[in-house]
């Protein structure tokens, strides 16, 4: 079959499943197990308006439960057993995995993109808002900004490689040391530092999406509070820590907390610049270095990745909720 006839054929049976299974769930509901007739029409009707979210909410809380806990399950699960995935050797793939040399450095690796990442991206974004918003021309500035948003981190990466390159010609790192008389490097080789010139590919990328979220928060803020600043006679760095700050830091840290679950996911970037060589290992690029050849191995560090994303994700929930109420 075709592919556009595919997607036809899947539309209609999705679509028409949907509305299948809401009315004649609601029909069973109604008519055969609460029953609106005889002496507890009103008490059936009660318990039926009970039960009828729940009927709205299956669907979604079976494919979460199909899709989402049992693969975790799953995987916590796999994670107990050896390479070949026949022999149950308990906590033996976590024991082995903090006991390795390149595990730890994974890990401190990700500490370090957690720290530095979200908060050169937000830095930067909030920056570029304020400053774009004062421009005749600040559009047009944003819109090139937020360009790297539309790169895959695989194509972004490509692009530094270019910048990062060791070839005086074409690297711009080696083109200035070049200019300045000093011998050509491979900025990808330099242990510690070459974490961080690959942190700033991230930001490049998430300093766009930041500042459009912001852009959006410090002009969302009324003009009455900062035309009452500037009359008590605050200059505009008073005005935009201690005025316009503290009224979007709810955004801020929503965005600083997305750019944070990104980070601890991502791994495209290492990967493709340096495969996890020269001490540039995270734990994801981590993962993959096991991905094909130990599965118990794999998936222990693929938990682990889930269990230090799930505080964050928690308290951004909990963040989120607290700006509704």
């Amino acid at each position: 079959m075709p592919p556009v006839l595919q997607g036809i054929f899947t539309i209609i049976i999705g679509v028409g499943g949907c509305v299948a299974y809401f009315y004649f769930s609601n029909l069973v509901l109604d008519k055969v197990i609460f029953p609106a007739r005889g002496p507890n029409a009103g008490r059936n009707i009660n318990r039926a308006n009970k039960v009828r979210p729940w009927l709205f909410l299956f669907p979604a809380m079976f494919a979460l439960g199909l899709y989402l806990a049992y693969p975790v399950v799953g995987s916590f699960w796999r994670s107990l057993f050896d390479r070949s995935g026949n022999n149950f050797i308990g906590l033996g793939n976590y024991i082995d995995l903090f006991q390795g040399s390149t595990f730890r450095t994974a890990v401190f690796n990700n500490l370090m993109w957690v720290l530095v990442v979200p908060a050169m991206a937000t830095f930067f974004g909030l920056l570029v808002a304020q400053l774009t918003d004062r421009l005749k021309w600040g559009n047009i500035a944003k819109s090139l900004i937020f360009m790297p948003m539309a790169i895959s981190f695989v194509g972004a990466s490509l692009i530094w490689r270019f910048v990062y390159a060791a070839n005086p010609d074409i690297g711009i790192i080696n083109a200035l040391r070049d200019f300045f008389g000093l011998a050509t490097l491979d900025p990808l080789q330099v242990r510690f530092w070459n974490n961080f010139f690959l942190m700033f590919i991230l930001v490049w990328i998430q300093t766009g999406f930041a500042m459009v979220i912001l852009s959006a928060a410090l002009r969302g803020i009324p003009e009455e509070t900062i035309e009452a600043a500037i009359i008590d006679g605050a200059n505009p760095f008073q005005v935009f820590f201690q005025i316009k700050v503290p009224q979007i830091m709810g955004t801020i840290v929503v965005v600083w907390t997305t750019i944070t679950i990104l980070v601890l996911k991502v791994f495209d970037i290492v990967y493709t610049m340096t495969g996890g060589n020269f001490g540039t290992h995270i734990l994801p690029s981590y993962m993959m270095t096991y991905m094909f050849r130990d599965d118990g191995r794999a998936t222990a560090v693929a938990f682990v990745i889930m269990i230090l994303v799930l505080p964050v994700m928690i308290w951004n929930i909990r963040q989120a909720r607290a700006e509704m109420r």
